[in-house]
Order: C-alpha cells, then sequence, then structure tokens
C-alpha cells in the first residue's frame, strides 16, 4: 500500500512541476491583458478543442460527477448527455459571433462582448457581476476538489498521512495562484492540450479496471445495484423523471451559458478553426466521461457486494475507487491530469472574475479599465482565489454538501444570466439592453435566494430551472414590448454571420 501511493504521489509531484513550469513559460508569452484574458486570439485546432471539453469536466466532472452517480444512479448520467448535445448548441448559436465581435471591438471578456452588442454599460456591469457570483460557487468547487484529492494522494503515503481539509486547501490554493498568475489565461489552455490527452487514455483504461474490480463486470455491477434500488440503475436513477429532465435541460442550455466554455471562442486563430474544433471537442468529452459513470456505479456496486467499505462522503467515490481497486500508474496518471485539469478550469474562472474586476465593472463605471491592466489583473487573481477558498471552507464546514452541487449552482447561475442575453441576444436583433439588464439582475437575484433560503422545490426540479424559465420571460417580453434598438453597423453584420 505504500509503494502504491509513492507511486501515485510521484506522478503528481511530476506533473504538478510540469504545470508550474508551463506557468513560467506562459509567464513569458504574456504581455499585455489582451494575452493574459483571452490568449492574444491565437489558439489553434487542437488546443481550443481540448480546452474546451476539458473546461467542462475537472473537477467536478472527475470528483463530484463520479459522487453524484455513486449517490443517485443513472440521475447523473442526464448531466453527461445534455452535456453532449450542449456543445453543438453552443457553437452553433455562439462561435462565429463571439469570436467576431471580440475582434472588432478588441473586447478581452464576456461582459465586454456584451455591452458592445448592446451599446449598454449596464448590460456589461450586470454580466460582470453575474459572473462573479457564479465563479465563487464555480471556483469553490474546484478548490475543495483540488484540495481533496491532495488529501487522499498524501493519506495514502505512510510517511505523511492524513492533513487536515484546510492545510490542504492552503497548499493547493498556493499551488493555483502561482500557476494562474505567471501564465493567465495562456498557462491553462496549454496545460488543458496535454491533460486532456491524458485523462481520455486515463478514461479507456478505467473502463478495464472497473470491469476487472466488479465481482460479474459490468453485468454484475448491473445486477447488484438492481438488487439493492432499482431506481438507481433505471434509466431516471434515483431522482426521478422531472429532477433528470430538469437537469438534462438546465446543462443542455448551460454549455451556451458557461463562460469557461464559450469565452474560449473568442480565442480563437481563425473563424473559420471552429468547424474543426466542434467535433474534437464532442468526442474527447464523450470518451472521457466514461470515468465520470463508471466510477460512480463500480464505487456503489462494489460497495454493496462487501469488496470496499461504505464511503463516508459520495464525493470520495473517484479517490477510493482510484487508490483501492486502480493499477498505481494508472491512479497517478488520473490523479495528475485530475488536479491539472482543476488548476486549468479554476483558471479560467480566475481569470475571468479578474476581467470583471479590472475590465468590466471600470469601464461601466469611469469608462476605462484598471491601469496598468496586466499588474492588476493579477493582484485581483490573487484576491478572488484567496476569497474563493475562504468560501469553499465555510460552505463545506457550516453547510456540507455534495461537491458536485456547488458546482451546479455556479452552472445555474451562468445559464440563466448567459443564456437570454447571449445565447439568444446574439441570434436576435430585436433584443434590446434593457431586456439584458433586467434579465441578468433578476437570474442572479432568484438564484442567490433560492441558495441562501435553502428552498427546495417539488419533484426534485432544480433551483436554476425557475430562474432560468424567469429571465428568458423578462428578456423576450421586454424586448417585444421595446421599440426596435439601433445597432451599429459593425454588430448588425456580425450578427448576420
Amino acid at each position: 500500500m505504500s509503494d502504491r501511493g509513492l507511486i501515485t504521489l510521484v506522478c503528481v509531484l511530476v506533473y504538478l512541476v510540469f504545470c508550474l513550469g508551463t506557468g513560467v513559460w506562459a509567464m513569458r508569452r504574456t504581455h499585455s491583458s489582451r494575452d493574459f484574458f483571452v490568449a492574444g486570439r491565437s489558439l489553434g485546432v487542437w488546443v481550443s478543442g481540448i480546452a474546451i471539453f476539458s473546461s467542462t469536466l475537472s473537477g467536478f466532472g472527475f470528483v463530484g460527477g463520479p459522487g453524484l452517480t455513486y449517490s443517485m444512479g443513472m440521475s447523473s448520467v442526464w448531466m453527461i448527455l445534455s452535456a453532449m448535445t450542449g456543445y453543438t448548441l453552443a457553437f452553433a448559436l455562439l462561435a462565429r459571433r463571439l469570436r467576431v465581435i471580440s475582434e472588432l471591438r478588441d473586447s478581452v471578456s464576456l461582459p465586454d462582448v456584451v455591452a458592445a452588442r448592446y451599446g449598454s454599460r449596464s448590460a456589461g456591469a450586470l454580466m460582470a457581476v453575474a459572473l462573479l457570483v457564479g465563479v465563487m460557487g464555480y471556483l469553490a468547487t474546484q478548490m475543495l476538489a483540488m484540495a481533496r484529492v491532495l488529501q487522499d494522494v498524501l493519506a495514502a503515503v505512510p510517511a505523511i498521512g492524513e492533513l487536515h481539509l484546510v492545510t490542504c486547501v492552503a497548499i493547493s490554493t498556493a499551488v493555483l495562484l502561482f500557476y494562474c498568475v505567471t501564465g493567465g489565461v495562456i498557462a491553462g489552455v496549454y496545460t488543458d492540450l496535454v491533460q486532456g490527452a491524458m485523462m481520455i487514455v486515463a478514461a479507456l483504461l478505467v473502463v478495464l479496471a472497473a470491469q476487472q474490480a466488479v465481482d460479474g463486470g459490468f453485468s454484475g455491477m448491473s445486477a447488484t445495484i438492481l438488487a439493492d434500488d432499482p431506481e438507481a440503475i433505471g434509466p431516471w436513477g434515483t431522482l426521478g423523471m422531472l429532477a433528470s429532465m430538469s437537469m438534462f435541460f438546465l446543462f443542455l442550455l448551460g454549455n451556451a451559458g458557461q463562460p469557461q466554455v464559450i469565452t474560449k471562442f473568442m480565442m480563437m486563430r481563425r473563424v473559420s478553426d471552429i468547424r474543426r474544433v466542434l467535433p474534437l471537442a464532442v468526442i474527447a468529452y464523450t470518451l472521457s466521461a466514461l470515468l465520470w459513470m463508471l466510477v460512480g456505479l463500480s464505487m456503489r456496486a462494489l460497495v454493496l457486494q462487501g469488496g470496499h467499505d461504505e464511503l463516508g462522503n459520495p464525493d470520495l467515490a473517484s479517490p477510493a475507487f482510484l487508490q483501492a481497486f486502480a493499477h498505481p500508474l494508472l491512479a497517478g496518471l488520473v490523479f495528475a491530469g485530475l488536479l491539472a485539469a482543476i488548476m486549468s478550469t479554476a483558471d479560467a474562472f480566475l481569470n475571468i472574475g479578474a476581467a470583471a474586476l479590472v475590465n468590466d465593472l471600470p469601464r461601466a463605471l469611469r469608462g476605462r479599465p484598471l491601469e496598468p491592466a496586466l499588474p492588476a489583473a493579477r493582484i485581483a487573481t490573487v484576491l478572488i482565489g484567496v476569497l474563493a477558498a475562504a468560501f469553499a471552507l465555510y460552505s463545506h464546514y457550516a453547510n456540507e454538501r455534495l461537491l458536485a452541487l456547488l458546482g451546479v449552482f455556479g452552472a445555474a447561475t451562468f445559464t440563466a444570466a448567459i443564456v437570454p442575453a447571449v445565447a439568444i441576444g446574439f441570434n436576435w436583433r430585436r433584443a434590446t439592453g434593457t431586456a439584458a439588464s433586467v434579465s441578468i439582475g433578476a437570474s442572479v437575484v432568484i438564484n442567490l435566494g433560492i441558495e441562501i433560503a435553502d428552498v427546495t422545490l417539488p419533484y426534485g426540479i432544480h433551483g436554476g430551472i425557475p430562474a432560468l424559465i424567469v429571465s428568458l420571460v423578462l428578456f423576450l417580453g421586454i424586448s417585444l414590448m421595446s421599440p426596435p434598438p439601433r445597432l451599429d453597423p459593425d454588430i448588425e453584420a456580425a450578427l448576420e454571420l
């Protein structure tokens, strides 16, 4: 066991050193806020495709996802299915327009582009606020995931033992901030390329490990779970049809409302690359999602068969499976790739939050970003990282929940704010700046209200659904009741693409 844990730790350390080296390398290529926030709009097909899928399937997918599958069975698989379709929807609705408008107006963030589309500083400012709220929830997910993975890796080495979660959060936050502050988004996307390839290979190897670990293989897995809880292995899982479908539609539309995904459209080198980036992202996500589904189901079957002790927390499903049933090199590969995925996704959220503080809100309030922009961006990154780590620990100890549900709150906040104003508004010239501002503001208030008041909706329907519905109704209704807006010629031309 000690050798196994040591091998895993060495793999993780080697890859973390690589990631930190990538940050230093990227720092030499980061000369301006445009480089820091949108990678100088220089990403090729492979980097863009892998970065887009990696931004979706990170700590949320590889720690929270198996935890949800372990606890609710097939219900969580609807998130995976919706994401696969959602990529196509997001590309069709936004890829060309975001890329073109960002270049026309030299925009470095999503609120920048929103303000340009509607000719409205308030719309851009409210979008920045919505992103900051969602970033805190989603970034806290990444930080908790990274800390828990680090805790499990170190605990498997007797000479080190289990460290307190607070200590692991402090270590992982320090490493993360060094990586993000030095390299900006360039470090994140190029690390994505390597770790994405690693995770595809690891997911395929996990299929073999799961087949061998469970008595009876996949058939035995299904039979064991069926005997214990038929609903868990059924098409809707333990949550039932309405709850599963609410998650499906939330995540289906959510891909067009996830800033860490759609801002990558602004970073592509050429508009013509979009047709090749989409299939690459979908195929890579599909293969990697095998880990989400099979690890959760395998651990549930193994616990029921007596092959493993019952888990104290469903979020431990992935670390427990890798430590106990995967080859140590495979475990090391997955843990190393997972930490890199978390770091690169967290980098994207830190980048988005820093842009809101340094560029978007100052532009809305005083007409120009903070200067000098690059040092200000790095300071803002540290500030947001420390606050998110504190929020993660507060959420864990004061109101403990499944790790993935904190990520779902962030995803729901993004979806309700971005889908109407961006996914629809960038395809409908009739949409107005007032409608965008009201819908964004309402979505933030509703999502925060439901989360803070801990409101439970009937039939397991997620709280993000009413926020999205209200946001859509307000956006469409106000736009239709208002006079048609006058668009700048370049924006009108971009919307006709």
